[in-house]
């Protein structure tokens, strides 16, 4: 029994402890991960000011009121303060210490954003009309912002905003249907300094907000113990079974990534954990590194919170949040059936085992230690079910984790675990806040010049008006704008520019913001830039590329989801007919899990290249709209899995007498 023990807190250990080499490869893909660890006095203020920070979001999400605009204006003066002292201007600057040149940005960034704070009714009252001043403290803004933004986000973004903020000034020499007749730096400057239109948009006030709030939560459930029972509940559950660090990989990333933000990171947390398991049951390190990223890039789609998307949708739309996670579970729950289908198989092809039963935790165990934990997810999910605003349902949740943990002694916050927790949050929250002003100057550029009317209106003429053709250049250019830039910036960035197009083709709001949310994600899996499965790659040791490739193959199926809630938006829950959605999703959840089969050659046993062939093409033709189609793929399907099933004692005896 003593032994059973230690090898169970051998296998935690070896999951949870994170070396040099893992450390440095997190920091290569994920800029948010490169800040310094200050100790002394700047290490303390620094903690305060994060703490404060987090302090002042929870106090203005379930305390007080404030003009959205001078929250706003708050929220970014603490982000960017904090930025320039904590991360250095380049990849090999010095991680223990502020040289004074960061300091001095840091306090120009206070400077001229809080500017906005103090004379908010003053500017407000001259309707945003600039003084001289005011023109120099917006170039000096747009500048701060920019290379703070650059340090933390990596440098796809701010290239991006610099362009657009260029279009504005030069549109006059652009050639042909872009051509615009250039705005005057003051103009430029009120547009985007000094008016709700630019830095201060709808994109910094989500951060402001639900953002920052849900990663406060996040970072408070992680801090009471709740990444820990994530990851144990989804060793109790999957870790045994055929190929079970697969299937571990693939609940913990879905429990954990709809909390976090950012692919990335959590390819990062849970990677380090569920990779080495998989490699060690079998599996080949690029297929391990692929796993973790299909998974932890569904994260983002997952409700109840989605990475916080479903909260930046629902302000976009002017619709319910309700509204928008109840749309996306039928998607969210094929996109892992999908992944996890693929994972059984190649385990049951291969024949690799789970993890042995005494090394694994208990799932009563687990429960009993932990299972408390859950409470405050449920508690905000109620809450919103009572029609609380998601804001005051933040803020709600995270009391009720400071409430739940106390139920127990292994799980109690201390003031100084609280006090990490608050300065973690707005740490967790920075990165958000930058790349949101960020896509304020694109935002802002769009609403001054209506340059993403006319990329929308060009879209559907160069497609000829027909709504397929439409629709792949929509993913196309989701995939491209989403390459290099976080969850939350490049669905911004896609719903402002590519989701006219859709919607000019009378689809769906609702569907066409899901289409470019969904594609701007794929991002992450995507080659040639997929920063997840590098990511995930590089903790595996195993090649970039190949894994890319190889997590865009798992996640295949998915790539056409999109395109079927477009098409039947029963699939999100619209205009349901009960007895027709039920045929839509029984025939894509056997598509995708068939089409798993046809990619691996293996269902039930080994698949001819002709069975491979057809059971595909009618694995296709499953995950469709139409209900006909769909009947017929039902058909085909389940007849090709008895057959399948019926024949694997015959294949099996045929395997053995060939090796005889």
């Amino acid at each position: 029994m003593k032994d059973n023990e230690n090898k169970k807190v051998d296998l935690l250990e070896e999951l949870t402890d994170s070396n040099e080499e893992i450390t440095n490869l997190i920091e290569k893909y994920d800029a948010e991960s490169r800040y310094r660890t200050l100790k002394g006095l700047p290490g303390k203020l620094i903690s305060l000011w994060l703490a404060a920070m987090s302090l002042f979001h929870l106090a203005t999400a379930g305390l007080v009121t404030m003009p959205l605009a001078i929250q706003r204006a708050v929220h970014l003066t603490f982000a960017i303060t904090a930025v320039f002292i904590l991360y250095p201007a380049t990849r090999r600057g010095a991680k223990d210490r502020t040289p004074w040149y960061d300091w001095l940005l840091a306090a120009a960034g206070f400077a001229v954003i809080g500017y906005i704070v103090v004379f908010f009714n003053e500017i407000s009252r001259r309707g945003a009309n600039p003084t001289d001043m005011e023109i120099y403290l917006g170039i000096a803004a747009i500048v701060l912002i920019v290379e703070g933004g650059r340090r933390i986000v990596g440098n796809v973004l701010p290239c991006l905003s610099i362009i657009f903020l260029a279009y504005c000034y030069f549109g006059n020499y652009v050639p042909g249907i872009f051509q615009i007749r250039g705005y005057s730096l003051s103009r430029i400057i009120q547009h985007m300094y000094l008016t709700p239109e630019g830095i201060f948009g709808l994109a910094l006030g989500v951060s402001a907000t639900f953002v920052i709030v849900f990663i406060i939560f996040g970072a408070f459930l992680s801090h009471s113990g709740g990444a820990r029972f994530f990851n144990e509940l989804a060793l109790a559950v999957a870790g045994g079974r055929p190929g079970g660090p697969a299937k571990v990989a693939v609940v913990a990333s879905g429990l954990l990534g709809t909390i976090s933000g950012s692919s990335v990171a959590n390819v990062a947390t849970t990677g380090a954990f569920t990779i080495p398991l998989m490699k060690r049951v079998g599996y080949q390190p690029y297929y391990a590194g692929a796993v973790e990223a299909c998974a932890s890039t569904g994260g983002q789609l997952m409700p109840p919170i989605m990475g916080a998307g479903a909260f930046i949708m629902s302000e976009f739309l002017g619709i319910p949040y309700l509204t928008i996670a109840g749309a996306a579970v039928i998607p969210a729950f094929l996109y892992y059936a999908a992944i996890f289908t693929n994972v059984h198989i190649r385990a049951r092809k291969k024949g690799l085992q789970g993890l042995p039963k005494e090394q694994l935790p208990a799932l009563k165990e687990v429960m009993r230690a932990d299972g408390h934990l859950v409470i405050p997810v449920i508690v905000i999910i109620a809450t919103l079910l009572m029609k609380y605003t998601p804001l005051r349902a933040g803020f709600i949740g995270v009391i009720s984790v400071i409430v739940v943990s106390s139920l127990k002694k292994n799980t109690r916050m201390s003031f100084a675990t609280i006090f990490k927790a608050l300065e973690d949050g707005a740490r967790g929250a920075l990165g958000v806040a930058m790349a949101c002003a960020l896509v304020g100057f694109i935002v802002g550029t769009s609403s001054l010049t209506s340059l993403g009317l006319t990329i929308s209106n060009n879209i559907i003429e160069i497609a000829g008006g027909n709504l397929l053709l439409t629709l792949v250049m929509a993913m196309c250019a989701c995939i491209i704008l989403g390459m290099g830039l976080p969850t939350t910036a490049n669905y911004i960035v896609c719903s402002t520019i590519i989701a006219p197009a859709l919607i000019g083709m009378s689809v769906m709001p609702l569907a066409a913001h899901l289409f470019v949310f969904y594609f701007g994600i794929m991002a992450d899996i995507t080659p040639p830039v997929c920063l997840a499965a590098f990511t995930g790659a590089g903790i595996a040791g195993a090649s970039p590329s190949k894994t890319g490739f190889t997590a865009t193959r798992i996640a295949i199926a998915s790539f056409m989801l999109p395109y079927c809630f477009v098409y039947n938006p029963m699939l999100l829950l619209q205009r349901v007919v009960y007895w027709e959605l039920a045929i839509l999703v029984i025939s894509a959840f056997l598509g995708v899990m068939m089409l798993a089969g046809a990619l691996e050659g293996w269902l039930f046993r080994d698949l001819r290249v002709a069975e491979r062939a057809v059971i595909g093409a009618a694995a296709v033709a499953a995950i469709h709209h139409d209900i006909t189609a769909s009947v017929c793929s039902i058909v085909v399907l389940l007849t090709a899995a008895v057959y399948f099933y019926k024949t694997k004692s015959l294949a099996a005896k045929t395997r053995l007498e060939n090796k005889l």
